[in-house]
């Protein structure tokens, strides 16, 4: 089996916790904050289920950025493509936001922007930290 891909699931099934305990903190703020806040057993368990794969496929993602022998637009191209795909298909399919072309549009002028933004970020914060690395080794 390809290491990136051992690596994708190995992350995946590691982090993929976590979005399901994101969703039970952000339920029990809506049901404190809100006056009438319910979900049928459906709703959570689609819920449960679709955060814990939009969990997994955003920590396996990551090992894209670590094929070395890629360019970095390509890899980028990936992480974002399946990131995007995952989100908008679980969004719409669990009904958090309508098929509609201009909800849709929305969704991904927001998801482009929060996008990359984090990974501008993050690209600082890596050059950064290279440029002390490398000012304490000379």
């Amino acid at each position: 089996m390809n290491i990136y891909f051992r690596k994708f699931l190995h992350r995946g099934f590691v982090f993929g916790g976590f979005g399901p305990i994101v969703l039970a903190i952000v339920y029990f703020i809506i049901s404190k904050a809100g006056e009438d806040f319910s979900l049928s057993g459906n709703e959570v368990f689609l819920g449960i289920i679709s955060t814990y794969l939009l969990a997994f496929v955003h920590a396996g993602a990551s090992v894209f950025n670590q094929i070395e022998h890629w360019p970095i637009m390509k890899s980028l191209l990936c992480h974002f493509s399946l990131l995007y795909v995952a989100y908008s298909l679980c969004y719409v399919l669990n009904s958090w936001i309508p098929f509609n072309p201009r909800v849709l549009l929305i969704f991904t002028g927001i998801f482009v922007a929060v996008y990359f933004a984090v990974w501008a970020i993050v690209m600082i914060c890596l050059r950064t930290t290279s440029k002390k690395i490398n000012a304490k080794i000379k």
